[in-house]
């Protein structure tokens, strides 16, 4: 063990632990072990947590097993766990060696969910930890009502959700500020999934497609080349939704969840609608989507096509998946000046209410 360093608490370390697990994709049920023991102390005071820690009666606590009670033990004596050690000298290296460049310009990230639909964690804890990694802006994109199996918000809900957003912004540090936005289903005629006057409320809007994702290419192109060119659409996610690896890390996946096929649809259309447009093309940075397929990525290049770095973040730990996505951006040469998110807030923000204006 090693000297914890000044100021060290044991519900810091229990939940940069469980950070950094899911930055390396661990199963849920383990992420959630330590992130359940932080709120389990949270309200007992540094004073009680030592008195059980002298006391040997932390596991009797409900949610505190061998290895989190060892965290909390360590901390108290005043050392760095082993846990936290191990991972600590592993989180020094970037997710994927290549795109540091582009990754250190990157101000935020425009595609991530919360436990208000299929995210593993509440907003505040999505807010934090993308404070933490020194973001001036996150969007909150849960999903739209049609989704039900991930509890899509219907325009109720967002409205509530939006309540919410303003009330954090008001209190969280200047200089950050979590934008009000969604992942919206597109239809299957290209429409989108919600109150379109609730919509124009929005910062952004992520618009995808999540349902008959293998639907005749001809009617797919159709689909989303409308999707595209209606004003209020943003981003264009995970434009092929495919799926390269096992899906990990959710809560609620399984780690042998399928692979899956892109979508078929005439590319240079869509993208071609996206240029025309000011619409940014996701590169999504997971790592089972690596999402557009490289010969899209440098098709959309040509195309003059913007785009947006974003990591469909689904727990704290991977808003750092922007490494992934930094490096197939950089490895197939996307311009810097063309990434959205490198942009500051207020031109963000004209854009994403004007995407044609960048057009």
């Amino acid at each position: 063990m090693t000297q914890a360093p000044g100021g060290l608490e044991p519900v810091d370390a229990l939940r940069r632990i469980a950070f950094l697990l899911e930055r390396e994709r661990e199963e849920t049920r383990r992420v959630e072990a330590y992130r359940k023991a932080a709120t389990v102390i949270l309200p007992l005071g540094e004073e009680e947590v030592r008195r059980r820690v002298a006391a040997g009666t932390l596991r009797d606590l409900p949610g505190i097993g061998p290895s989190t009670s060892a965290v909390i033990e360590a901390v108290v004596r005043g050392e760095v766990p082993d846990k936290l050690a191990d991972l600590e000298s592993r989180a020094d290296q970037p997710l994927a060696a290549g795109g540091e460049a582009l990754r250190a310009q990157l101000r935020g990230d425009l595609h991530s969910h919360s436990d208000w639909s299929d995210g593993g964690s509440p907003i505040e804890e999505m807010v934090a930890s993308a404070m933490e990694l020194g973001h001036d802006y996150l969007a909150l994109t849960d999903h739209s009502p049609r989704l039900t199996v991930a509890h899509g918000l219907t325009a109720d809900r967002l409205r509530r959700q939006l309540r919410i957003v303003e009330a954090l912004n008001a209190q969280t540090s200047p200089g950050f500020t979590l934008l009000k936005s969604i992942e919206v289903d597109i239809l299957d005629d290209g429409a989108l999934d919600q109150d379109e006057d609730l919509l124009g409320e929005l910062d952004l809007r992520v618009a995808s497609v999540h349902s008959k994702l293998t639907m005749a290419s001809g009617a797919m192109t159709r689909r989303m080349v409308a999707a595209v060119e209606n004003p209020l659409t943003s981003v264009l996610g995970h434009c092929t939704g495919r799926r390269v690896m096992p899906r990990r890390g959710d809560r609620g996946s399984r780690s042998g969840s399928r692979m899956r096929p892109p979508s078929e649809f005439d590319a240079a259309a869509v993208l071609e609608a996206c240029a025309a447009t000011g619409t940014a093309v996701e590169i999504n940075s997971r790592p089972e989507r690596q999402d557009p397929p490289g010969a899209l990525l440098t098709l959309a290049i040509e195309t003059g096509c913007l785009f947006a770095v974003s990591t469909d973040a689904h727990a704290p730990g991977q808003l750092d998946f922007l490494d992934y996505g930094c490096e197939r951006a950089v490895r197939y040469g996307v311009p810097a000046d063309r990434v959205v998110n490198t942009w500051p807030l207020d031109r963000l923000l004209a854009w994403a209410g004007d995407p044609g204006s960048a057009a």
